[in-house]
């Protein structure tokens, strides 16, 4: 359904190096810069559009109930991506686990990012993968 995405921050580069450190665990990688967006996406993409990047915004107070889920790739991810996100800066919102209120093997965790939007990684493969 969706193309790509683009989230307005307050501070490029702190946002860039949160981002570089959460989505790594994730397996995307930052794409491109310039002073007017940070670009992330799978390493080796090769679209048009990358698919998420930052925007500097003079106010990008988050939108009510705005959230955004990446795909992680196992369990372990969900955990490394939270464990990144902390140390980059991010608040937990949510430490890693089963939220079996959702589906079964739904595992995820949630950060806000240092300008308060509300991030997650969810992976929905079962246990040890």
């Amino acid at each position: 359904m969706f193309d790509h995405l683009s989230l307005g921050v307050t501070d490029l580069a702190r946002a860039s190096a949160f981002y570089d450190a959460t989505l790594a665990p994730l397996g995307h990688v930052r794409l491109f810069q310039s002073p007017r967006a940070v670009c992330y996406g799978p390493r080796g993409f090769a679209g048009d559009e990358p698919p998420f990047a930052i925007l500097p915004a003079a106010a990008a107070a988050p939108a009510v109930r705005f959230h955004l889920a990446f795909s992680a790739p196992s369990r372990d991810a969900v955990d490394q991506f939270h464990a990144a996100a902390v140390a980059a800066g991010g608040t937990d919102d949510g430490p890693p686990g089963l939220r079996r209120n959702y589906n079964p093997t739904y595992y995820a965790a949630f950060v806000l990012d240092p300008d308060g939007h509300r991030v997650e990684a969810v992976c929905h493969q079962g246990a040890g993968l």
